[in-house]
């Protein structure tokens, strides 16, 4: 996650953040400067140099060659920082995608206010658009819960500074240590933190939509 990729998406998102607004609620607002903040901007500058170097600092008091990286790999399956990334790509993609048709939908609703046309195509799709962001919601709250349980199984909530390794081709029981075990244990808190609160503002959010559109058809 380079600084050049954070100014595109912030570029990208700031030309398409008036039409938003106009779309989404408050608390939708509140879930996009939260998912840039405390996710993207975080993860891209002060994570990467805390995860960049987790492979090469990972020593283990045995210079078998291969030992090190079976036991870097039983310790981490997947590297923290990946997994991060792939969990912002994989939440943030169905919600880029969502506000390019809000922008189409956002344009066709201007030009039918300007020629005063109203017919039972707008009103479907209206209706149209807000099941898509339901859906929308639905699948981020999806992929939020999903992403928490596998970040619970795979490193639990604590990063250990001494990992003991029994594997092939090592020896014998090899002890491995942890680079920067309090600080990645920090990250860990905090995203989990952050998965947490997200997964709240969706539901709020979702059922906002809901109880909103079921208030206007009465």
């Amino acid at each position: 996650m380079s600084v050049t990729l954070d100014q595109t998406l912030f570029v990208f998102i700031g030309k398409n953040f008036e039409t938003l607004a106009k779309e989404l609620p408050m608390l939708g607002r509140l879930w996009l400067f939260f998912m840039l903040v405390f996710r993207i901007v975080i993860l891209g500058t002060v994570a990467d140099d805390t995860f960049s170097d987790e492979q090469e600092e990972f020593t283990c008091n045995t210079l078998q060659p291969g030992c090190k990286q079976v036991c870097f790999n039983m310790a981490f399956p997947i590297s923290m920082f990946r997994f991060w990334v792939f969990q912002i790509i994989l939440i943030a993609s169905p919600s880029l995608l969502f506000l390019l048709y809000a922008t189409h939908h956002y344009e066709k609703r201007k030009d039918h206010d300007k020629t005063c046309e109203f017919s039972t195509d707008n009103l479907k799709n209206e209706k149209r658009f807000k099941n898509l962001y339901k859906v929308n919601l639905l699948f981020r709250v999806a992929v939020e819960v999903g992403f928490l349980v596998g970040q619970w199984k795979l490193y639990g909530f604590d990063v250990k500074e001494q990992f003991e390794c029994e594997r092939f081709p090592c020896p014998k029981i090899v002890d491995c240590f942890t680079s920067r075990p309090a600080e990645k244990t920090i990250f860990l808190h905090f995203y989990f933190s952050v998965g947490v609160l997200s997964i709240f503002i969706s539901i709020l959010e979702l059922d906002f939509s809901i109880f909103h559109q079921s208030s206007k058809t009465r």
